[in-house]
């Protein structure tokens, strides 16, 4: 079951409609859109027994999926109305329920929930606790048209950070204007390639002496910017709530290393054998996976930590965070397998 990401524990009441120019309107729970009257059904019980519960039971007229839970409460299933009625009376629920549910933990916050709605186009989420217990449903009627568009607003503008600039500076613009927008960041992206070329340039004895070290240079450098991308895409997640304090940066920073340090361990693992089992050289295949570690580990701290700064010198600069964050995570990455092949390369030759 995949669940909105938590938030803190709070316990704020949202009164009347949603204001998306009041951003603490935007950042309170979900609790008082919580419906509580839905239909619940048991996953061991036929359609014709949910049938006859649900004629007995249902007051809302607002039902649009029919949630299945177990003998303790916890959700384990869906069923759209549609496939609940045109499936034979003795069949089981379990056998006609889709497991894979996209639910909305119950301190989720009302611009969480507005990027599912966009993201997911579903017309309802069901709400659970940290256990997985179903609490209530929550369904897109309950937001107004100018919450979810503010929400997609703000799906878009992530999209456009990572390329470099944003959607209302082209808006409208001749090409010449889209032109003079677009150039300046690209300027980060041809001098990151050219100061890794000096630098593979460098390095030219090392990959000269192992020459199976630069089949594996795009590989590395492809891991390191996804790695980037992926983190730069939380920490633009996370800003839209503010500026973090430096107690929460770190308590990201970490999260994030710790993760993106798992990452580069399982690629390490996986690239080093290909490139053994491939060339049978144990000192390039170290010099691979040590390096992807090493590189996939920085790219997550330098995604997240570069729109984080750029946010906090000031609000419009962060726009550049794509561009610059891929610029200094390819040449790191370079410098890391570099290095870490001059200093395998000397141990092995000792």
């Amino acid at each position: 079951m995949k669940e909105v990401p938590m938030r803190p524990d709070k316990h704020e009441d949202i009164h009347g409609t949603v204001n998306p120019n009041r951003p603490e309107d935007l950042h309170k729970t979900i609790a008082s859109f919580i419906r509580t009257d839905f239909a619940r059904l048991d996953e061991a019980h036929t359609v014709d027994q949910a049938l006859r519960v649900l004629r007995q039971g249902i007051t809302d007229e607002r039902i649009v999926y029919f949630y299945v839970t177990d003998s303790e409460g916890h959700l384990v299933g869906v069923i759209p109305t549609r496939r609940l009625l045109t499936s034979m009376p003795d069949v089981l629920i379990r056998d006609i329920m889709a497991t894979d549910i996209i639910a909305v933990n119950r301190n989720a916050t009302v611009l969480e929930l507005s990027e599912l709605f966009v993201k997911h186009k579903l017309l309802a989420f069901p709400v659970v606790d940290d256990e997985g217990r179903m609490r209530g449903v929550i369904d897109a009627g309950m937001f107004t048209e100018e919450t979810i568009n503010f929400a997609e607003r703000h799906l878009v503008d992530d999209v456009f950070q990572l390329i470099g600039f944003g959607i209302s500076q082209i808006r409208g613009k001749s090409a010449v204007g889209i032109f003079r927008f677009r150039f300046p960041w690209l300027i980060a992206t041809m001098i990151s390639g050219s100061v890794c070329a000096i630098l593979t340039g460098a390095y030219e004895t090392t990959l000269a002496e192992t020459i199976v070290l630069a089949f594996f240079i795009t590989l590395v450098l492809a891991l390191g910017e996804s790695v980037s991308i992926q983190s730069m895409t939380v920490a633009l997640q996370k800003l839209h709530f503010g500026t973090p304090t430096l107690s929460e940066y770190f308590t990201n920073l970490r999260r994030e290393g710790t993760a993106t340090l798992l990452l580069g361990a399982a690629c390490g693992l996986t690239v080093a054998t290909i490139a053994f089992l491939w060339r049978g050289l144990p000192d390039a295949a170290a010099i691979i996976g040590v390096s992807v570690v090493l590189s996939v580990t920085a790219a997550g701290v330098i995604g997240m930590s570069i729109p984080t700064l750029l946010h906090a010198i000031h609000e419009d600069s962060k726009i550049a965070a794509g561009p610059i964050t891929l610029a200094i995570t390819d040449i790191m990455t370079l410098l890391f397998y570099f290095n870490v092949a001059a200093v395998i390369g000397a141990i092995y030759a000792v």
